[in-house]
């Protein structure tokens, strides 16, 4: 009996580890260069595709109208909470790298290429943006 109890917690144990190292979940991003958290961001994986939604800004002086005036597609004047900023993306074979995506910076209305590394047990999400051969890195927080 005591084995199969043991059993069924390391199981258990082992579904939540492989869960966090995932993508999928509630993040929270951090401004590069003042440190103020900015927004909740959900990512979910559709079809083997991630898609990320910003689902609260966190920044103080965000009006809670506010939408996209920089985007320059179909988000163009969309409310930012709610905002689709991530497209696309899928698991890498072999790899825990979801690459292939593009992610939206709502502030300037840009669109990158990007992956997506979970990283530190999956308590951390690194978020590379592609410019051509320039990129930028950010690592997010998982918040839940």
């Amino acid at each position: 009996m005591k084995s199969i109890v043991a059993a069924i917690v390391l199981a258990a144990t082992a579904v939540t580890a492989m869960a966090q190292s995932t993508p999928v979940g509630l993040w929270r991003n951090a401004d590069d260069k003042t440190g103020e958290v900015k927004a909740e961001i959900r990512i979910a994986e559709t079809n083997g595709a991630l898609s990320g939604r910003i689902e609260k800004s966190l920044k103080k002086d965000t009006k809670p109208d506010a939408t996209c005036d920089e985007c320059s597609d179909d988000r163009k004047g969309k409310p930012i909470t709610g905002l689709e900023i991530i497209r696309g993306g899928k698991k890498a074979e072999g790899k825990d790298v979801w690459e292939g995506g593009k992610i939206l910076d709502p502030e300037n209305g840009k669109e990158y290429r990007a992956s997506f590394t979970p990283i530190d047990g999956g308590k951390k999400l690194e978020v590379r943006g592609y410019l051509g051969p320039f990129w930028r890195t950010q690592t997010w927080t998982r918040a839940q």
